[in-house]
Formats: C-alpha cells, sequence, structure tokens
C-alpha cells in the first residue's frame, strides 16, 4: 500500500483500556442454563486500547488517552500497550475503580458475546482531553470510540476538529440512543457496524448493501463527512459526498474469534487515511487487516502487523 506523506506522522486515540477475559464455548448458555466451556484465557483489550495498538502494529506512530486502575490488570495492560510501541504517558492511573474489564464469551464458529465493566475507563474526563490539546491538535488523526464518557469523546472531537485533524470515530459499543448532530458534524469518517448502524439512523435494521448505503446517507445527511457502514463477511460499504457508494467485498476466511475485528479494522482506516489514502482505499487496507485477526484469538493478539496485511493483500488483491 502506497501512500503520500503527511508531515504530522502520528495519531491520537482517545479510549478505553480492558483485560479482557475470554472463554470459548460450543455455543453461549441460555437464561438460567450452565454450559461447559472449552478454554479460558485472558487478554489485552478495550476498544482504545485495541486500534491504539492496531495503528502501532500496522506501522503508524500512536499515542493513547486513557486510564486504568492501580491493580495487576493496570500493570499488565501498560506493559503491553506499550510493549506494542504505543506512548502511554497519557494513560494515568486511577487509586479508586479497578481496570476495565470486559467478560467474552466466543462460541466455536467465531462469534461472540460481551461485557464491560468499565472501572476506570468512567473516570476519563474532559480534563484529561485538555491536557493533551496540543497533541491532538498536531497530530494527522484522531480515532475515537463510545466506551469512555462521551464528554471527553466530544470535546477530543472539537479540538481535533478545530485543528483540521482528521476525526475518525467508531461508534461503538452501540449507544443507547443517536449521537448528537453537533457531535456528527465534525467527525470525518465514521464505521459504524450493522448494529450501530441501526441504531445511529433510526433504520430497523442494516442488513444488506442497499441497507448499507441508505444508512450512509443518513448518517451524512447528520453532516458526517464518510460513512463507513461494516457488515460483517459481506466487507462494508462507504458512503461518501464525492461519489456513488462503493461496495468493498468481504474476504471469506475461517473466522475464529471475531474480537476486535472492528477495533482493527478502525485502525486500519486510520493508518490509510493518515499515509493519504483515500476513502476506498483505505478501506480496502483495513478490511483485510480485519480478515486477518478473525482467523486468531483474543483481542490485541489478533491484529496483524504491516508486512502480513500487505502480504494478504498481494495473494487477495482487491475486487473492486
Amino acid at each position: 500500500m502506497r501512500g503520500r506523506e503527511d508531515t504530522r506522522r502520528y495519531a491520537v486515540v482517545v479510549g478505553s483500556a480492558n483485560m479482557d477475559l475470554v472463554a470459548t464455548t460450543e455455543r453461549v448458555p441460555a437464561a438460567g442454563e450452565t454450559v461447559t466451556g472449552i478454554d479460558f484465557r485472558t487478554f489485552p483489550g478495550g476498544k482504545g486500547a485495541n486500534q491504539a495498538v492496531g495503528v502501532a502494529k500496522l506501522g503508524g506512530r500512536c499515542f493513547l488517552i486513557g486510564k486504568v486502575g492501580q491493580d495487576a490488570f493496570g500493570d499488565s495492560l501498560l506493559a503491553s500497550i506499550s510493549g506494542a510501541g504505543v506512548e502511554v504517558d497519557r494513560v494515568g492511573r486511577v487509586k479508586d475503580a479497578s481496570t476495565g474489564i470486559a467478560v467474552i464469551l466466543v462460541e466455536s464458529g467465531g462469534e461472540n458475546r460481551i461485557v464491560v465493566v468499565r472501572g476506570a475507563n468512567e473516570r476519563v474526563l474532559p480534563s484529561d482531553v485538555d491536557a493533551a490539546a496540543d497533541m491532538i491538535s498536531s497530530a494527522a488523526a484522531l480515532l475515537v470510540q463510545l466506551e469512555v464518557p462521551l464528554s471527553a469523546v466530544s470535546r477530543a472531537v472539537q479540538i481535533a476538529h478545530e485543528a483540521g485533524v482528521k476525526v475518525i470515530l467508531d461508534p461503538g459499543p452501540a449507544p443507547a440512543e443517536p449521537l448528537p448532530d453537533s457531535l456528527l458534524e465534525m467527525v470525518d469518517v465514521i464505521t459504524p457496524n450493522q448494529l450501530e448502524a441501526s441504531v445511529l439512523t433510526g433504520l430497523t435494521r442494516v442488513e444488506s448493501q442497499s441497507d448499507a448505503e441508505r444508512a450512509g446517507r443518513r448518517l451524512l445527511e447528520k453532516g458526517v463527512g464518510t460513512a463507513v457502514v461494516k457488515l460483517g463477511a459481506d466487507g462494508a460499504v462507504v458512503v461518501s459526498r464525492t461519489r456513488e457508494p462503493v461496495a468493498i467485498p468481504g474476504h471469506r476466511v475461517k473466522a475464529v474469534d471475531t474480537t476486535a475485528a472492528g477495533d482493527t479494522f478502525a485502525a486500519a482506516l486510520t493508518v490509510g487515511i493518515m499515509e493519504g489514502l483515500d476513502d476506498v482505499e483505505a478501506c480496502v487496507f483495513a478490511n483485510a487487516a480485519a480478515a486477518i485477526s478473525v482467523q486468531r484469538p483474543g483481542a490485541q493478539a489478533s491484529i496483524p502487523t504491516r508486512s502480513e496485511v500487505d502480504a494478504f493483500l498481494s495473494r487477495h488483491p482487491s475486487r473492486l
């Protein structure tokens, strides 16, 4: 993948850091039922941390703004995230809250169910963002999600937007209600999955390519620059103001664990944008990275390196 050079060579991620407690089972239990699991592991996770690690593994410099507890999980997360090349000076330690955790049930076919306990992630405040305003204003891109308070996310987006920094919003987990247009108007690229697109637009369902196009147009009406509506194994649809909608075909691979596939997609998309690719080219790169990630267990551990994605694309070129 070749992009144009950007003089601002780093991304800032504002978001969560969790320890993922992952149990694999043939199927998830019904209400009141107990099933026997196949395997249990712990993995560093959290959408913000995953995406920051993704940017670093895919070749970009990245700073993470977030918080963890003063506990063993916090120690482990910081060691893992910094070990992947992410700069963590802006990740604070909280005395009176635990590090966030995610309890994840993964079915043998790769689909997952996730319960998040936010812990220290709830303590990410607009003041923390203001303290890093100069860093955000000088970045090539800001990447945010919704696992930390919306007030902090909104402040980060505002700072970036006013400085002309590209803003990428991964609107997960799905918000309880649509996001305010005042926030969406400052977003350059939004990357909802099917459920998130439904919640954000009010559409009953988003399943097909035509549904995704309709959802994308509604998001553009709310002020977003470009909407990338993800359709899981069926790829994604890019809806922008400068061209007709473009469907990015999915890659047919054997899914082991879909945890962090969306985070991998967002990170790779951000790297592509940082390097000057247009939205469609960046999505082709992101789609390939996500396809690799679902073939591996875990969150950050599943995110591929840049060389792996480049090799995958050489074997599976874009079918646009």
